[in-house]
Order: structure tokens, then C-alpha cells, then sequence
């Protein structure tokens, strides 16, 4: 997971832009966005992550850095 392409995610896409993107990268097809990332998992994550985050941001009104962390949170909760 690289923050720096997260970020830049969001800040580029729409909410809608970046589920269709994650759809199309799960269904082994190539997003009309640019998902960058290693291979399809990271790309996945990427994507995924983004989509969260601003969720997070349209519906909380949170910062980008106040949705990160929380964003990390959920994630080391997951795999503890």
C-alpha cells in the first residue's frame, strides 16, 4: 500500500470512478482509470483504499489524513 498513490487517488477520482475501476481490476478486465501498483493485488488495494477513504471524507467530512488513519486502523484491527 503506497499512501502517496492513494492520495493522489483521491484527490483525482470520483467515488463512482473508483468503484468501477476496483470492479473491472476484480473481474481481471483493465479500469478506464489509471490504478497504479505493482501488480492487481496492490492495484486492488489501491483502489479499495481510495474508495474508503472517500467515502469517509464525503460522508464524515474528514480531512484526507483524518480518514487515512482511520483507514489504517481498520486495517491493522482486521489482521490482529
Amino acid at each position: 500500500m503506497k499512501v502517496p498513490v492513494i492520495k493522489k487517488l483521491v484527490e483525482t477520482y470520483s467515488l463512482e470512478e473508483l468503484t468501477l475501476a476496483e470492479a473491472s481490476i476484480a473481474e481481471e478486465e483493465t479500469p478506464a482509470i489509471e490504478i497504479p501498483g505493482d501488480d492487481e493485488g496492490e492495484q486492488l488495494t489501491h483502489a479499495f483504499a481510495a474508495m474508503w477513504i472517500r467515502q469517509q471524507m464525503e460522508d464524515n467530512g474528514d480531512d484526507f489524513k483524518t480518514a487515512l488513519r482511520a483507514y489504517t486502523q481498520m486495517v491493522r484491527g482486521s489482521i490482529s
